[in-house]
């Protein structure tokens, strides 16, 4: 089941506990994880109910956020270094958040070429957790037209 995100609760949706000078939220919901709310010395003197209005403040903030931010998706210029290799992490990393992959198969397993760089599987997998958390649209089209953004139509496809 995917992570759902916080949102705004009331009491009997959630339990709180005090741990030092923050506070655990975990939702009756199991699908959205616990969250440990960094309060400060003043949590001492405030009530749960204003332990739980500090948290939906939070919850509002990052909405907020979430509702003003314009994503501007980066594609490298052809010919420029789509990914690199992280030494620490051991793993190769997008350089934007567009890549252009052609899609190749080997004993019925996937192979990703970006380029000219063969990745396994499991490889292309790592370098896609660097968005996790975010979503992804994948967009087929022919391998000599990576760069173009093809039209794009909602709808069910005809004959199927």
């Amino acid at each position: 089941m995917k992570p759902k995100r916080p949102y705004v609760v009331t009491l009997d949706q959630v339990t709180i506990h005090r741990s030092g000078e923050s506070a655990e939220i975990t939702y009756a919901d199991k699908a959205v994880g616990p969250i440990d709310l960094k309060i400060g010395p003043q949590i001492e003197g405030m009530t749960i109910g204003e332990i739980l209005e500090a948290w939906n403040d939070c919850v509002r903030a990052m909405q907020k956020s979430a509702d003003e931010y314009v994503h501007v998706a980066v594609e490298i210029p052809r010919g420029r270094p789509q990914i690199e290799y992280q030494e620490r992490a051991n793993q190769w990393t997008p350089r934007g958040s567009v890549l252009r992959c052609a899609i190749s198969d080997e004993n019925f397993q996937p192979i990703i070429y970006i380029d000219d760089r063969e990745l396994s599987w499991t490889e292309f997998g790592r370098l896609i957790t660097t968005y996790a958390g975010w979503g992804m649209r994948i967009i087929f089209v022919p391998d000599d037209r990576l760069e173009e953004s093809p039209r794009i139509e909602i709808r069910e496809p005809e004959g199927k």
